[in-house]
């Protein structure tokens, strides 16, 4: 139930947008560019139902991705392909939105296209909830953030994220050395910090993960989850004062819902 609680904890902050903006299938291919045209006019998100569109928006991807789809070799049709990526984002559609992108990386094979388009499927990654899904999304994140670390192999805001999607992965040990790595030559890194503290959590290791997540409150004092996490750490210790004194450090912090009621179903149980 606790490492349940933790993990939706992980990701309070995005609950209630993540129950709008639940996007669709990934598109993988252009005959599958028109099989939302119903739902898009219609100013909603295709297969959710929420989050309704901006019609500017709507019609904006429609007429881009009409020109798209009629020639998506052609130079000037690919610059489509980053706008459409862009529009996908900003209607909720984040897989529509990675493929889009990979294309336009693929066509300029650019340091910053290929940024973008790993940065596209990470949030796609993110969002999934379907094992088989994550698992590809994350496969294509890997792929794309691998050519940005090709070039500038001390990005370690990148190679964090690379870490974190091996982690759902048959391999999760290799995520976690990664994140050693940049700890090793950044360690004053937040993402590698924060996730550290979590995998410490998750597998148990609450005085490891209370160094880790002090660390990060020392970095950033206003990391609102890694602070709520160190709560929870401190809790699992049996430091019931501590923990109490650090949930209503959170409740100081973040006034969005979630992170007040995480704070207070903690702060219930330690009564």
């Amino acid at each position: 139930m606790l490492k349940t609680r933790i993990i939706l904890v992980v990701v309070c902050a995005l609950v209630i947008w993540l129950i709008f903006l639940l996007p669709k299938a990934v598109v993988e291919n252009e005959s599958q560019l028109t099989a939302d045209q119903d739902a898009s006019t219609q100013g909603k998100n295709p297969g959710t139902g929420h989050a309704p569109v901006s019609q500017d928006i709507l019609k904006s991807i429609k007429e881009l991705r009409a020109l798209y789809v009629s020639d998506p070799a052609n130079q000037k049709n690919t610059i489509f392909a980053d706008s459409l990526a862009g529009l996908y984002t900003r209607a909720g559609q984040f897989d529509s939105a990675a493929w889009f992108a990979g294309e336009a990386a693929t066509f300029f094979n650019t340091q910053e296209k290929f940024l973008k388009a790993g940065n596209s499927y990470y949030e796609a990654y993110t969002f999934a909830m379907d094992p088989e899904k994550r698992e590809l999304l994350a496969k294509k994140t890997r792929d794309f953030f691998g050519k940005v670390l090709d070039r500038d192999p001390k990005n370690h805001e990148v190679k964090a994220k690379v870490a974190m999607t091996y982690l759902s992965s048959s391999s999760p040990m290799q995520g976690i050395l990664m994140l050693r790595e940049i700890l090793a030559e950044d360690p004053k890194n937040e993402m590698a910090l924060f996730n550290m503290g979590m995998l410490s959590i998750q597998s148990g290791q609450f005085e490891r993960a209370i160094e880790r997540l002090t660390e990060l409150a020392e970095v950033n004092p206003n990391h609102v989850q890694g602070q709520l996490l160190l709560g929870v750490a401190f809790m699992n210790t049996g430091a019931k004062e501590k923990a109490k004194a650090q949930f209503e450090k959170v409740k100081k912090l973040d006034n969005d819902p979630s992170v007040q009621a995480a704070a207070d179903s903690y702060l219930k149980d330690l009564k």
